[in-house]
């Protein structure tokens, strides 16, 4: 399988790019990029910038993936298979993410973040450095994740969201704040404080207002809106989906 480059992208010679790779008009790639199979590369992009921030490793991009036009992706990260962006997206260094990784429009990753496998981030989204997402966590649209509790300051302390919590849309977390597994964190919420598994926050500043399980599926009162895999598998392959009949059933 052959790849297709647009004539006026600029493709380092030491970059190593895998078989069925799309390279897009007028994108860059430097030397230091692995492009994994399959990977379809958008115009405008520039991938791999080096950075004395970074370890100088490879930028890892795993196959199957989509890296929509005049995004940004800084050397030194490595991602999974079926990495997924928006437009105009940016990535900095030392960035690491499992399966399915999805950044939404004028997203910013701003480094030293880990994320799981099926992490969904929205448009307009700011992850701050040293957050850190857990496996299929949501971040909705305008959500900020801090990490400077005195600014400006090199005392970071980053983020951390669990499995399955959700961030909903123009929420701030602060640094060091922990979002539980199955948590949900309000539209416009401005959270200081961990937010205990299973639980809502909301405010500003939020207060836990009681489990999720009060939140009931809109026009089904009967059922709970979460947690939300017991009835949302949209975009997720069956074998991770059949593990959650298991989890919740």
């Amino acid at each position: 399988m052959s790849n297709k480059i647009h004539h006026t992208a600029v493709v380092h010679s030491s970059a190593k790019i895998h078989e069925g790779v799309e390279i897009g008009a007028f994108s860059i790639i430097h030397s230091n990029v692995i492009l994994g199979e399959n990977t379809y590369v958008g115009s405008h992009c520039e991938l791999g910038i080096p950075t004395k921030l970074g370890d100088q490793s490879a930028l890892i991009i795993g196959s199957n993936s989509t890296i929509r036009s005049h995004s940004i992706f800084y050397e030194s990260s490595t991602f999974g298979e079926g990495l997924m962006t928006g437009h105009r997206v940016t990535v900095r260094e030392k960035t690491t993410a499992g399966k399915n990784l999805q950044i939404g429009t004028l997203s910013d990753i701003q480094g030293d973040c880990s994320f799981g496998d099926y992490v969904r981030l929205h448009s307009n989204v700011h992850i701050g450095k040293m957050s850190r997402l857990e496996d299929f966590v949501w971040i909705f649209p305008f959500v900020v994740l801090t990490n400077d509790p005195t600014p400006p300051s090199d005392n970071l302390l980053g983020v951390t969201i669990e499995k399955f919590a959700i961030v909903a849309t123009m929420a701030v977390i602060l640094p060091g704040v922990k979002v539980g597994r199955h948590a949900l964190v309000a539209a416009h919420a401005c959270v200081g404080k961990d937010v205990p598994p299973q639980m809502i926050a909301a405010g500003v500043p939020s207060k836990i207002l009681g489990p999720t399980s009060n939140i009931k599926q809109i026009g089904n009162s009967n059922e709970s809106a979460y947690p939300w895999p017991k009835h949302f598998r949209r975009g997720y392959p069956d074998e991770i989906t059949n593990c959650w009949d298991e989890e919740f059933q």
